[in-house]
C-alpha cells in the first residue's frame, strides 16, 4: 500500500482540511503509486501562512550567518540522501537517473551558494552630501513567501526560490507541483533536519486553483516566485500586481539553437542531442529550433535522426535508459498534437512524431524521440512551446538569418550558438534576445551562482539563481546616521 504524505505546516505534519488526497503516478509504470498526498484548499494555505508569518518575527532576528549555516547542514543531508532523493524523482517525474541525480546536485550546490551568502549580504557604504552624516544601505527580508513550483525540476527549482529566500530572513510557503511533490518533501525534510526551526518553511500539496490561488491572494502573503507555464504565469502576475505584491515570473522558452556551416558538425550533434532530448524535452531551456546553415543542413538533420532513433528510450530507474517518459497524458496528448499541427503546416517527420505504447511501454507515457525538418519559421512548431521531445529544423542562408529567426518568437530564454568564428560568437551574445547565451554548447545547463531567466514572454525581468535570486528576497533599506548634534536639511538649499 503507497504511503501517505502529509503537509508541513508550522513544525507538524498534518492532513488537509479538506480530508481529501491525490496518488502520485510513477509515469513509466502507472501500476506504482508512488504517494498518496494532501490535496489541500484555501484552510490549510491560511493555516500554513499564519505559521509562516509568526516564525518570522523571530527568524528575521536570526544573524545571516547563522542562517547560512543550516542550509550547508542541509547540503551536506542532501549529499548523503542523493542517491535515495534521486531514485524518488525518477519514480515520480520519470527522468533517467543520471539526470535525477544531476536535479539533486543542483540543490546541494544552491545549499553550499546560499550558505555563503550568510556572510556576505552587502549593502553599501556612501558619503554623505552633509557633514557629520553617515549613509548606508541594508537588505531586509522581505517577509513571508509563498512560492508555487513545476514538475521538471521539482528538488532544483524549489531549492533555487527556498534557500535564497531563507537566507535572506524570510519564511517561506511553497506549493509543489501535483506530479511531483515527493521531491519537494524530501528538500524540505533535509532543511527540518539540519534544524530550520518550525514555521520557518510550511508545504502545501494541491492543486494549483485551490492551494496556489489562495496562496496567491493571501493578504499575509508578501512576495510570490512563481515557474511555470506563461499562460497560468500571466494569471498569478496579474493577481499579485492588483495586490501590490513584487512577484518573480519564470516561464515558457522557444529555444534556438544556431549551427553556422563552420560549425565542428559532430559537437552540435552532441548538443542538439542532449539539448532536444535530455529531460525528454521537458526543460523551459529545451532546444526546441535548431537554425541550420543551408550548406550542412541534409547532413546535419540525418545524422540528428539517427541518432534520435538510436537513443535507448525506457523506464529512467534502468541505467541504460537515455531518456524517459513524459510526465503525465497530457504531455504526450500535447506532443502528439503538435506532431499533427507540424504534418498539416507543411512540415515533415524525419522521425519519431507517435508514442510509444507497445510492449514495455503500454504501462507508461512515453513518446518517441521526434526531429521535424522543413519547419518554417512562422509554422506553429516554430512558435509554441511543445515541452516534449520534439524538434524542429529550420534552414538559414547566413548569420543575420540566422538571429532574425531566433528571434521572432514571443519567448526569449535560453539561445546557443556553434562556430569556430569568434566575430559571429560576439555578436550572437549581442544581438540573441534571451537572458541566456551559450556559444558551442545546447541550450540547456544553469549554473547556481548564474542568473536565470528570460526576457520577452519567458518573465517579468526578475531572476532566479545568483544574485538575482538574493535580489528578489530582500528588499533595500537605506539608513542615514547624524551625528552633528544639530539639524541638518538634506536636499535644502542654504546659498553656501
Amino acid at each position: 500500500m503507497a504511503k501517505t504524505y502529509l503537509n508541513l505546516i508550522g513544525g507538524q505534519l498534518v492532513a488537509a482540511r479538506t480530508g481529501k488526497t491525490f496518488s502520485n503516478i510513477n509515469p513509466a509504470r502507472r501500476e506504482d503509486v508512488v504517494g498518496e498526498f494532501q490535496a489541500s484548499g484555501a484552510e490549510d494555505v491560511d493555516l500554513a501562512v499564519k505559521a509562516a508569518a509568526e516564525a518570522f518575527k523571530t527568524w528575521r532576528l536570526t544573524p545571516a550567518p547563522r542562517r547560512g549555516e543550516i542550509l550547508l547542514r542541509a547540503g551536506q543531508l542532501l549529499q548523503e540522501r542523493k542517491e535515495q532523493y534521486a531514485r524518488d524523482m525518477t519514480r515520480e517525474m520519470g527522468k533517467v537517473l543520471v539526470e535525477t541525480r544531476g536535479d539533486v546536485q543542483e540543490a546541494i550546490d544552491c545549499a553550499l551558494y546560499m550558505a555563503g551568502e550568510g556572510r556576505r549580504l552587502f549593502g553599501h557604504t556612501t558619503p554623505s552630501e552633509l557633514q557629520n552624516k553617515f549613509a548606508m544601505t541594508v537588505r531586509m527580508p522581505v517577509g513571508v513567501c509563498g512560492m508555487i513550483t513545476p514538475w521538471n525540476f521539482p528538488m532544483a527549482i524549489p531549492s533555487w526560490k527556498l534557500l535564497a529566500a531563507l537566507v535572506c530572513g524570510n519564511t517561506c510557503v511553497i506549493k509543489p507541483a501535483n506530479d511531483t511533490p515527493l521531491s519537494t518533501i524530501n528538500l524540505a525534510q533535509a532543511l527540518v533536519d539540519a534544524g530550520l526551526p518550525a514555521g520557518v518553511l510550511n508545504v502545501v500539496t494541491g492543486s494549483g486553483a485551490k492551494v496556489g490561488t489562495a496562496l496567491v491572494e493571501h493578504p499575509l502573503v508578501r512576495a510570490i516566485s512563481f515557474t511555470g507555464s506563461s499562460e497560468v504565469g500571466r494569471t498569478v502576475g496579474q493577481a499579485a500586481a492588483g495586490l501590490y505584491k513584487p512577484c518573480s515570473l519564470e516561464m515558457g522558452g522557444k529555444n534556438a539553437m544556431i549551427v553556422m556551416d563552420d560549425a565542428n558538425l559532430d559537437l552540435a550533434l552532441d548538443g542538439a542531442l542532449w539539448g532536444a532530448f535530455g529531460t525528454t524535452g521537458q526543460r523551459c531551456t529545451a532546444t526546441s529550433r535548431i537554425i541550420v546553415h543551408r550548406a550542412v543542413a541534409k547532413e546535419f538533420t540525418e545524422k540528428l535522426a539517427a541518432r534520435a532513433r538510436a537513443l535507448k528510450v525506457g523506464d529512467g530507474l534502468d541505467e541504460q535508459v537515455q531518456m524517459g517518459p513524459q510526465v503525465n497524458a497530457a504531455q504526450i496528448e500535447t506532443s502528439t498534437q503538435y506532431c499533427t499541427i507540424a504534418r498539416e503546416e507543411g512540415a515533415q517527420i524525419v522521425t519519431g512524431g507517435h508514442a510509444l505504447t507497445e510492449g514495455a511501454f503500454a504501462q507508461g507515457h512515453f513518446f518517441a524521440a521526434t526531429v521535424v525538418a522543413g519547419v518554417k519559421p512562422k509554422m506553429r512548431i516554430a512558435q509554441e512551446e511543445v515541452f516534449g521531445p520534439v524538434v524542429s529544423v529550420l534552414e538559414c542562408g547566413g548569420f543575420d538569418e540566422a538571429i532574425e529567426i531566433a528571434n521572432d518568437i514571443p519567448y526569449g530564454l535560453s539561445t546557443a550558438i556553434y562556430t569556430r568564428n569568434v566575430n559571429l560568437a560576439f555578436r550572437a551574445m549581442r544581438d540573441l534576445e534571451a537572458g541566456i547565451t551559450y556559444v558551442n554548447a545546447p541550450t540547456i545547463g544553469a549554473e547556481v551562482h548564474l542568473p536565470f531567466g528570460g526576457v520577452k514572454q519567458t518573465g517579468n525581468g526578475h531572476r532566479e539563481g545568483g544574485i538575482g535570486a538574493i535580489e528578489f528576497f530582500s528588499t533595500w533599506k537605506s539608513v542615514y546616521v547624524d551625528y552633528s548634534d544639530k539639524l541638518q536639511r538634506a536636499q535644502i538649499d542654504t546659498g553656501e
